[in-house]
C-alpha cells in the first residue's frame, strides 16, 4: 500500500522505516534534504516539496504528518488540503489537542478529504518494537488503511492473551485501537501521556526515597546504601509494578546510578496539561496527575534526583533532550 510522510524526526522516519521493511510504498518530504535522502537510499521515494504527493501517490492518496503540534502540523495540513483531492485522507500522527483535530476535519470535510487522528506511542524504539496507536476517523477511512496501521503495530507478541476477549475487536491485542470519530484517537493518546506522568512521578518519588535512605540525617543504624540499578533491575522482573518505563529506569541507572548527565530540568509537552483541562471540564478528581504536571512544574526551578530519574526517562522512551536548567531560587 502506499502512503506519503511528512516530517522525517525521531519517529516519522522510523515509521517510513518500518513501512518499507512491511513492503509498503513510502514516499517521504521534509525540510531537510539529508533525511530525504538518507530514506530513498533505503527505497522510500523522494518528494522534494509538498506539490510531489499529487504525483507520486496514486489515487486516493493517503499523507501522514509526523510533526510538532501546533504551528507545524496547522500550516502543512493547511497547504495540504489546497493540494488534494476529494477521497484523499490526511493522517496527524503527532501529539495535536483533539479539539484541533475536530476544527481541522470540519475544514477537510468541506473538501471532501478524509481526516484521521493517530495517537502515536513508541518514540525511538518503535522501528524495532513497534507502534501502539489510538485512531480517530470515519470508519472506511480508518478500514481502508488498516494494512498500514497493521504493519506499524505491535502485532502480538508474547504479551499473554486477556481471557474473555474472544468476542471483542482483535486489533486492540495488536497494539491498535479505532477509539472513535475525529478526535478520539488523540483524546485517548492524550490521556495515556497523562497517566505516563503520574507512573514517572511515583517512580522518581520512590527511588528518591531509596537514595536518600544513606542520608547522614538518619540514625546510623537506620542508613542503607541501596544499589538502585540493582533494585531497578529486580523489579523488572515478576514485581507487580514492573512497566516498560521500569525497564528504561533500569537501563538508566545502569549506565550511571548517580545520573550525573542530567540537571533535573523536567519539561512537559503539552498532554498533561490538556488532560488537566479535560478533567477539569468533566469535573474528574485528579490529584495524582495534577501533582505529577506541578512537579514537573518545579523542576524547572530546583532539582532533585527524582526529577533527573525523570529526564533520564524520557531520554530513554523518547530521546527527549533535558531543557536548559533555569537559576534556582533562594
Amino acid at each position: 500500500m502506499q502512503l506519503g510522510i511528512v516530517g522525517l524526526g525521531r519517529m516519522g522516519g522510523n515509521i517510513a522505516r518500518r513501512l518499507l521493511k512491511a513492503g509498503h510504498e513510502v514516499v517521504v518530504f521534509d525540510r531537510d534534504a539529508k533525511a530525504v535522502d538518507a530514506l530513498a537510499k533505503e527505497k522510500a521515494k523522494a518528494a522534494h516539496a509538498l506539490n510531489d504527493f499529487k504525483t507520486l501517490l496514486s489515487s486516493p492518496r493517503a499523507i501522514w504528518v509526523m510533526l510538532p503540534a501546533g504551528a507545524p502540523t496547522e500550516q502543512t495540513i493547511a497547504q495540504l488540503s489546497g493540494l488534494l483531492e476529494k477521497g484523499d485522507v490526511v493522517i496527524d500522527g503527532g501529539n495535536t489537542f483533539y479539539k484541533d483535530d475536530i476544527r481541522r476535519a470540519k475544514s477537510l470535510h468541506e473538501r471532501g478529504i478524509d481526516y484521521i487522528d493517530v495517537g502515536t506511542s513508541g518514540g525511538v524504539w518503535g522501528l524495532e518494537r513497534g507502534y501502539c496507536m489510538m485512531i480517530g476517523g470515519d470508519k472506511a477511512a480508518v478500514d481502508r488503511l488498516d494494512p498500514i496501521f497493521a504493519a506499524l503495530a505491535p502485532g502480538l507478541g508474547t504479551i499473554p492473551c486477556t481471557p474473555d476477549r474472544e468476542t471483542r475487536d482483535p486489533r486492540a491485542e495488536r497494539g491498535y485501537i479505532h477509539a472513535g470519530p475525529v478526535g478520539a484517537g488523540h483524546f485517548v493518546k492524550m490521556i495515556h501521556n497523562g497517566i505516563e506522568y503520574g507512573l514517572m512521578q511515583a517512580y522518581a518519588e520512590g527511588f528518591d526515597i531509596l537514595r536518600g535512605k544513606s542520608s547522614e540525617t538518619l540514625p546510623e543504624d537506620e542508613r542503607f546504601t541501596l544499589d538502585l540499578g540493582d533494585i531497578a533491575e529486580v523489579w523488572r522482573r515478576g514485581s507487580v509494578i514492573s512497566s516498560w518505563l521500569l525497564d528504561l529506569t533500569a537501563i538508566a541507572l545502569a549506565k550511571d546510578e548517580s545520573l550525573k548527565e542530567f540537571s533535573g530540568f523536567v519539561e512537559d509537552s503539552g498532554e498533561g496539561r490538556w488532560t488537566i483541562d479535560a478533567a477539569i471540564e468533566e469535573a474528574v478528581s485528579a490529584n495524582v496527575l495534577t501533582a505529577a504536571l506541578y512537579a514537573r512544574f518545579r523542576s524547572r526551578v530546583e532539582h532533585s534526583f527524582g526529577e533527573k530519574l525523570l529526564s533520564a526517562m524520557r531520554m530513554q522512551f523518547g530521546g527527549h533532550v533535558e531543557g536548559h536548567a533555569t537559576e534556582s531560587k533562594s
